[in-house]
Order: structure tokens, then sequence, then C-alpha cells
């Protein structure tokens, strides 16, 4: 028994014979990489949580209804969308909506699987382009939880436009910093698939070509401006050639696709209102944890808000850390310098071609135009605090420290100072994010359609509608034709039958309850045919003057009246005509037309049938009592 006792445990000890897992020994190997899937995971679940608050949103219900009115074909996927071209996008699009309709979870996963691929590329990047140490983390936590990229995972239209060319901004800025180092042409061919995968996805992919002359230009050149810009240009030319054709090439095929007009900027000020709007209430403020406060902006994502107080504070703090870090290392100063130059370039994009409507005054302050910025801060504020990991220690300069400041005291205060900025830093971000949870979860078009399918549920056998618009909370009107109701429901569960002609027609009131047809607008004068109004029989045309005039547009018409018999009627609106059915006995019918006129004009196709009326109306769908 003792013999058996000395025999020791096979488990005992680990392959490695020290007594740990397979788990802890890859924590211990590298635990700053651990800290970092940590951190991963829980923005992701934190991203998730806040997406599934919300729903579909004001663009996704025109997109959705797009993908099922039509097949998967290169006109389909080559279209633009609001001026973006994304095929990618759309295809994505196709697939997901037939597959999944308006149900949340699989969207909310797609989302996750896309911030996840960019979150671990970026991670990546750092690791490859920075020092070694504790604070990778802090560029890391900067992109993971910025709440300036909310939107990318809340509203899938803003992510399938904003994850994918955050991922090929990331994956072609790695490789250029290969291909810098190496000059090996397979990473060149990396940075070309990289940024066409973007393309893909949509057009602001071509930024990234003038990001990587930039980030080689200012980080990996020394040197005054004329210096740089000659190192960089001429030891690098294959693949700024290699840029310069591609987005060439796709602005050539981009210019050549149909689309709407661009947008121009319609003075000076509002130019500077914009720039003032983007740069220092929405970007500055939510990289140091803004903006603390949103507008609400209806079923859309919230608009940045931030307090004044706070807003300077950001500034103040922006400031101070560029002083420190150029202090502290020289090089900092072009990794800011980088920064403000895509910032610039950003800027100048959205100035030209999203300025010159009613919502111009609000388009600074809209997070997603500065998401992708966030990467490229990240990444700047890496290499001001840590620098590259191929440069010279002595790039690194000792900052003389005044004489009051080496005193223990001092330097405790100043440290206690540093974790209270850290601090109400991470509070601050946690707060915003928050809020913005608070905000996404109040969804118009959800409560609408959730009203609807239960009254459809409860109709009665038969019931069919007449097309009309859903509110403009839920869709607005500017998406027409989109905003009918019978492109909005086509994803949904229950769907309306629809029709163009019916004796007791329903629609849907502004709650989403069903409710009998009712028409507003311009009346028929009465009649002076004693207890009938309108005399129309023989088989002749009779004018029926309206009340006033009505310029072109689509109608629903009411028509009540007696007829003798079974008949069919042509109803004429100026140009336009239709052909109704008429039945015997006192009736109405509700129909839709098109046209314009003062008077309307009918006949009756039966000579020996007639028709008494005193009440047709010719105007707008509302819902009725």
């Amino acid at each position: 028994m003792a013999e058996a006792e000395a025999v020791p445990r096979p488990d005992a000890a680990g392959p490695d014979g020290d007594g740990r897992g397979p788990v802890a020994r890859w924590i211990q190997a590298d635990r700053v990489r651990a800290v970092a899937v940590v951190l991963i995971v829980v923005a992701l679940a934190w991203r998730a949580g806040i997406a599934t608050r919300g729903w579909f949103s004001q663009d996704e219900f025109v997109i959705a209804a797009q993908a099922l009115d039509s097949e998967l074909t290169p006109e389909y996927l080559l279209r633009t969308f609001n001026n973006h071209l994304m095929p990618g996008g759309l295809l994505v699009a196709w697939l997901m909506v037939r597959a999944a309709g308006f149900a949340t979870w699989p969207w909310v996963l797609l989302l996750t699987v896309g911030q996840a691929a960019v979150s671990i590329a970026f991670y990546r990047l750092l690791r490859s382009l920075l020092r070694p140490g504790w604070g990778l983390l802090i560029p890391l936590c900067m992109f993971l939880f910025s709440p300036l990229t909310l939107e990318a995972t809340s509203l899938w239209v803003v992510g399938l436009l904003m994850l994918p060319v955050q991922l090929a901004m990331v994956l072609a800025l790695a490789a250029q910093v290969r291909y810098v180092r190496t000059g090996h042409w397979r990473h060149l061919v990396a940075v070309l698939l990289s940024i066409t995968f973007g393309l893909l996805f949509d057009s602001k992919a071509l930024l990234i070509a003038p990001l990587l002359y930039l980030l080689t230009v200012f980080l990996f050149t020394s040197g005054g401006a004329p210096r740089s810009l000659a190192r960089a240009t001429v030891r690098h030319w294959p693949a700024w050639l290699a840029l310069a054709v591609l987005s060439v090439a796709y602005l050539v095929f981009y210019v050549h696709q149909p689309s709407g007009e661009l947008l121009r900027p319609r003075s000076v000020g509002e130019v500077l209102t914009f720039l003032g709007d983007l740069i220092g209430v929405t970007l500055v403020p939510g990289l140091l944890g803004g903006p603390w406060r949103w507008t609400y902006a209806g079923d859309g994502p919230p608009l940045a808000d931030p307090y004044d107080v706070t807003m300077w504070l950001s500034w103040a703090a922006l400031l101070t850390l560029v002083v420190v870090t150029v202090r502290r290392r020289p090089s900092a100063g072009r990794a800011w310098l980088l920064l403000l130059s895509y910032v610039a370039l950003i800027a100048g994009l959205f100035a030209a071609t999203r300025l010159g409507n009613v919502l111009s005054p609000l388009a600074g302050m809209v997070p997603r135009y500065v998401a992708d910025v966030v990467v490229v801060a990240a990444l700047c504020v890496g290499a001001a605090l840590l620098g590259r990991a191929d440069a010279e220690e002595d790039d690194v300069t000792a900052w003389p420290v005044p004489t009051v400041l080496r005193e223990p005291g001092a330097f405790a205060v100043g440290l206690i100072a540093m974790i209270m900025v850290l601090a109400t830093i991470g509070v601050g971000t946690l707060w915003s994010i928050a809020r913005f949870g608070d905000n996404w979860r109040t969804k118009d078009g959800r409560d609408y359609l959730a009203t609807t399918q239960a009254e459809l549920a409860a109709a009665p056998p038969g019931t069919v509608f007449l097309d009309s618009i859903v509110p403009d909370r839920v869709v607005a009107g500017y998406f027409w034709p989109d905003n009918l109701q019978s492109h909005f429901f086509r994803p949904a569960e229950r769907k309306p039958v629809f029709v163009t002609e019916a004796e007791r027609p329903s629609t849907f009131d502004d709650s989403g309850r069903i409710r009998p047809v009712a028409v507003e607008g311009r009346k028929i004068v009465p009649g002076g045919v004693p207890d009938c109004g309108h005399l129309l029989a023989g088989g002749r045309a009779t004018r029926v003057p309206l009340d006033g005039p009505l310029e072109e547009w689509p109608y629903v018409i009411y028509f009540g009246y007696l007829s003798s018999g079974d008949s069919t009627a042509t109803f004429r609106l100026g140009e336009a005509s239709r052909e109704i059915r008429l039945r015997r006995g006192l009736n109405q019918v509700f129909f839709q037309l098109e046209g314009a006129g003062d008077a309307v004009q009918i006949t009756v196709a039966d000579p020996k049938v007639a028709v008494c009326t005193n009440a047709i109306t010719v105007g707008k769908l509302v819902p009725g009592s």
C-alpha cells in the first residue's frame, strides 16, 4: 500500500511539469494579450446588449423593402443608396432580410461578429506597430469602448457601411506597416485587397489610400516636411502608383453609376458651423468619453449634445495630452499631425457632400461621420504615448521636472490627479454608452409594427387595405415610395392584403390600429336633379364639377351612388381614367387614381342603367372612425 501511495498522479502536473493547465499557461505567456481578450469580449457583450434594445430604423425599412422587391442582379447590387455604392452591403442585406425578416437577433449577431473581427485586427495592429507592454491597452480601450462607434454596432445599415470599412482600414494599415518595413510585394497586394474589400461596402474606403500615405510620411520618416514627403514618395513609389490606379479606376466606375444629386454647401457660415460641431462638439468630447448627453432623433441614432463645461474640459484634456506627449517624445508631434490630417480629410469630405439641405444644421452632431476617425485617433494616441516598436530608444527625451514637483508629496498628488482623470474619462465613457442605450430603446417603428401585427391577427377574413403611407416617425416622407405601407410590410410575418378598389377598405391609423377608410379633399358641387343630385344615364359621359381644382397627384376617390342595376363605369380625372364596378342599389366604392383637374367625368357602360350621385370626394386617404 505504501508503494501505491508513492506513485504520483498523472494529472498532478501539466505537460511542462508546472502543475498549470493550458489556459493558465496561455495567460502567463502573455498577460497583456489575455487582458486584451477579456476587454474585447466585455466590449462585444455590452455592445450586443445595447443593440438588442433597439430595432430597425428608417433607412433599414427602406433597404429591407427594396431587397424583397428585387432579384439578386448586378443592377440591384450596383445601385446607390443615398449616394453610397455598397454592393457588399446590399448583398448581405438581400440575404439577411430573406432569412431573418424583422427578427432582431440575427442582425445583432452579424454586427457582433463584424465588431469582433475589427477589434481583433486592431489589437494585432497595435502589437505590430507600437512598443509592447501594458500601455497597448490604452489605445485598445479607446477604440473598444468609444461612444462614437455605437451606431456601427446598433444600427445594421450603418454597420454594413462602417464595420467593413473599419476592418479594411485596419488590415490595410497593418499590411502597409509590413510593406514599409520589408518592401515585400505580398504586403502591397494585401493593402490593395484590403482597400478593395472596403470599397465593396462604401466609397468612404477610398480615404484609406491617403491615410496610408500620411501614415508613412508621419510615422516612418524623419526630418522636415519636404524631406519626409520626398523620402516617403520616392522610397515607396510602387505603393502610391498602385493605390492611385485603384482609386482612379473606382472613381471612374462610381461616377458612371446612377445616383442622386450631390449636395453643395449653401454658404461659408454653414461650412464653419458644421466643422465646429463635427470636431468641437462631437469628435473631441467623444474621444475622451463624451458626449455624456444625447439628443433624441426619432427612431434613428441619437445626436451628440455634450454639456458646455464637459466639452471645454475635454478640449483642455486633449491639449494637455498633446503637450505632455510632445515634450516627452518628439515623434509624438508627428502622430498628432497624422490624426489632424485625417480629420481634415473627413471634415472636407462631409462638408462638400452632406451640407445644403434642411438637415445640415444637425450634420456635425452625427457620430457615425467620425466613427472611422476613432481607429486613427486610438492608433495615434498609442504612437504618441508608446512610440513605434522599431523606433530607436533615443527617441524619448527627458523632460526636466521643476524642483517643487520632485518632492514626494507633489509626486503623490500628481499621481492621484492622473488616476482621477483616467477614472473620470472611464466613468464618462460608461455613462455615455448607458445613455445611448436608454435613447436607443425607444423605437416607434417597433411599436407601430407590433400593433399592426396584433390587429391583423384579429381582423376578420376578407379585410383589405388601400395603400397609404406609414407615419413619418416610422419612415420619413422623403423616402417615398418606400414609405408606403405596401413596401413597409414586405418583411413582416403578417402582411395586409392591398387592393386598388374596394367597397369597404381599411387602413392603419398612426398608432397601427385598423380603421375604415375615409377621404378628405375636394367634393363635387351639388347636383340639380331632385332626389338624385347628378344623374348618370344613357351611356353618355357626364361632367361633374368639383368645388376646386386639383393638381396632378395620386388621389383616393370616394364614390357614393344609387344604381338601378349592375354595370361598369369609366371614371375620368383630367387625362387619367379608370374603370370601376357598380352594383344595384345604394352602394359606395373607394379607388385610387392619379390625375388633375377641376371636374370628374363619369360614363356608365350600360345605357339601361341609371345612377344617381351627390357624394364624390377626391383627395387623400385618412383613417375613419
